[in-house]
């Protein structure tokens, strides 16, 4: 930095010291700092009791004992020595700025900001201490560059460009090689971690598309799970088709009684211990707790997407977007503990628009889960009481129910090829009952318009409708972890229980395969004997 001016009234730059100390008897010396016009980067060391301050054509100050002829176009401030420091004061009706406020004197303070005139140049007021350093740092750097933008008068734009140019001239005429060559490997850290930012916002942003995606994908499934549930035109062709193949279900079982009557006395006995099993679920957001609910409009309204499926959000107070299912299960104790599928009690495993959610940094949650029993007009709640991990089961209890519920027993004997079997549950859910309900019944409902998912099953079990339909095969193949029948069935069924000609279970139904209706499959009841074991469930 160069030093501007001595008290002779001549300009002179020479380079200044490391260090100043004072040659005038004071313990500190003052300064001005030039931080704009041409001699922007230069300093007048101040010195004497009384001091004019002037301004020439071009702007720069010239500082003179007060008194000096040589003073150029009038003096425009005066310092008076005041301590260690100085105080100004305007002179001749000529403006003076403080720190950004027109001032007529002040005492001047550490760093205080000048400004002399309207057009003078702006400078920093210093005080040095013996033994300071005066080399500007780039905290220094800084400083000049905010304080110049914030109380110069000029427009905002021209002080921030102005205030741009200054700090990169200081930067490269005062800093040293070294710190040069730091700052510019910091510059390429920087803008290699800009970059990798840039980089990782497009992952997120694909990411973000990704999700979008499984959205839809489970808004897709939710639509289809929905177009599942009864309308009133369902209704209509159920009526329709009363008389024909939807009552065959009926006659099979009228023709499985009249074939034998043991197997009439086996599904007798059975049937109130056969549960229909009703449930929902939803998505939660594990970091923020949000349920997955319906996107509403200000009316209430759901919104829908291009493709015609619902709009999911976790925000807003729309209805949860759940996901109903159903299934069977069986009662093996008095005190109300059934068995079922692994895929009824946790339905969302098997679902891979649910996996996706689920990998997207949500949890399933069962938000409803009854069961009905036949002769049992109220519906109970179900809780999952233990789930295999090495078959399809699952272990339910209902501790609502009244103690003494009818059971099924676990058969002691494993099954062999050729024994005939009875499979009993609730295939299709609710439509198969309600082809056994009868035309009155169908009208009576699209006459309330009761066609909701929890209210029908509700109906169904007032009207002691809730009844097991039974299929009757003969074991085609075992293995060590399979029963195969063939005995009819399909959704709905899982978790029913596989009877032998003495009524106790064998097998846990639990897959169809759909390109194959000879073959169905069941999982052993020894399966069902170590889990029910592990859940700390002692069977009569």
């Amino acid at each position: 930095m160069s030093e501007l001016h001595g008290l002779s009234g001549q300009w002179v730059n020479t380079m200044v010291s490391n260090e100043y100390k004072a040659d005038n008897g004071n313990s500190a010396t003052s300064s001005l700092e030039i931080l704009t016009g041409p001699a922007r980067g230069t300093v007048c060391w101040l010195s004497g009791s009384m001091l004019d301050i002037s301004l020439n054509d071009e702007d720069m100050i010239y500082v003179a004992e007060a008194g000096d002829e040589a003073l150029l176009d009038g003096v425009v401030a005066r310092l008076h020595r005041s301590g260690d420091g100085y105080e100004i004061e305007a002179r001749e009706r000529n403006s003076l700025w403080i720190n950004g406020e027109r001032i007529d004197s002040k005492r001047l303070q550490q760093r205080d900001l000048i400004e002399f005139g309207d057009k003078g140049p702006l400078s920093r007021y210093r005080i040095h201490r013996q033994g300071d350093r005066l080399k500007r740092s780039l905290g220094d750097m800084l400083d000049d560059c905010i304080d110049y933008t914030r109380v110069s008068r000029k427009p905002r734009i021209a002080r921030l460009q102005r205030a741009s140019r200054n700090f990169l001239s200081d930067f490269i005429v005062e800093s040293t090689i070294l710190f040069r060559i730091i700052v510019v490997i910091a510059l390429v850290a920087l803008a290699t971690i800009a970059y990798q930012q840039y980089r990782s916002s497009i992952h997120l942003r694909q990411q973000a598309d990704s999700s979008a995606h499984r959205l839809e994908d489970f808004a897709r499934t939710l639509t289809r799970t929905n177009q599942e549930l009864l309308r009133p035109s369902d209704l209509n062709r159920l009526r329709q088709e009363l008389g024909h193949s939807l009552s065959a279900a009926a006659e099979r079982l009228e023709l499985l009684e009249q074939r034998s009557a043991a197997s009439t006395r086996i599904i007798a006995e059975a049937t109130h211990a056969i549960v229909f099993l009703q449930g929902a679920y939803g998505f939660r957001d594990i970091e923020t707790g949000r349920m997955l609910r319906y996107q509403i409009d200000a009316e209430g309204d759901p919104l829908f997407t291009l493709r015609g499926q619902p709009r999911l959000t976790l925000e807003g107070q729309g209805e949860i977007a759940e996901r109903p299912f159903t299934g069977t299960g069986f009662v093996i104790s008095k005190k109300g503990v059934l068995l079922t599928n692994r895929h009824v009690a946790l339905p969302w495993e098997d679902d891979t628009s649910d996996e996706a959610l689920i990998a997207e940094g949500m949890e399933p949650v069962l938000i409803k889960f009854l069961g009905y029993l036949p002769g049992i007009e109220a519906a109970f709640p179900v809780e999952l009481l233990k789930a295999s991990d090495e078959a399809d089961l699952a272990v339910l209890t209902c501790r609502e129910v009244a103690i003494g519920l009818p059971q099924l027993n676990l058969s002691l004997r494993p099954a062999k090829p050729g024994d005939e079997v009875i499979v009993m549950g609730y295939p299709t859910g609710m439509r198969s009952m309600l082809a056994q309900t009868g035309d009155s019944f169908l009208a009576e409902l699209q006459q309330d318009e009761s066609l909701g998912f929890w209210e029908v099953a509700q109906r169904l079990s007032q009207a002691q409708f809730i009844q097991p339909l039974a299929s009757r095969g003969i074991v085609g193949q075992l293995s060590e972890s399979t029963v195969v029948y063939d005995a009819d069935t399909t959704h709905g069924g899982s978790g029913g229980p596989v009877l032998d000609i003495d009524g106790a279970t064998i097998a846990i139904n639990t897959a169809i395969i759909p390109e194959y209706g000879g073959s169905n499959f069941g999982v052993p009841v020894e399966f069902a004997r170590r889990l029910l074991a592990d859940a700390g469930v002692e069977i009569e």
